[in-house]
């Protein structure tokens, strides 16, 4: 797996609101650059986590819906006999 990448627009957004929660929570200004530098650093280091937890909770809804599409296959078989 390749690293985390964000576009340029999505960068700008997460910056500003890393400068935002640093201004509002820590009192302390930080720059678009440190707040993009810090972006880096959490995508790389922490991301990996987030991206595995996601995958983790598509694979429990997916088999929650195989599971739903095999009971559903099985209420729709029909009856056969065999005969002797």
């Amino acid at each position: 797996m390749s690293s985390i990448e964000f576009s340029t627009e999505e960068k700008e957004v997460i910056g500003l609101k890393i400068q935002l929660y640093f201004s509002e929570e820590l009192d302390q200004q930080i720059g678009q650059f440190d707040a993009e530098f810090l972006l880096d650093f959490f995508a790389e280091e922490i991301g990996p986590f987030f991206y595995n937890r996601g995958l983790y909770d598509a694979q429990t809804v997916m088999e929650a819906r195989l599971a739903d599409i095999s009971e559903a296959l099985y209420e729709i078989e029909k009856p056969t006999q065999f005969s002797r």
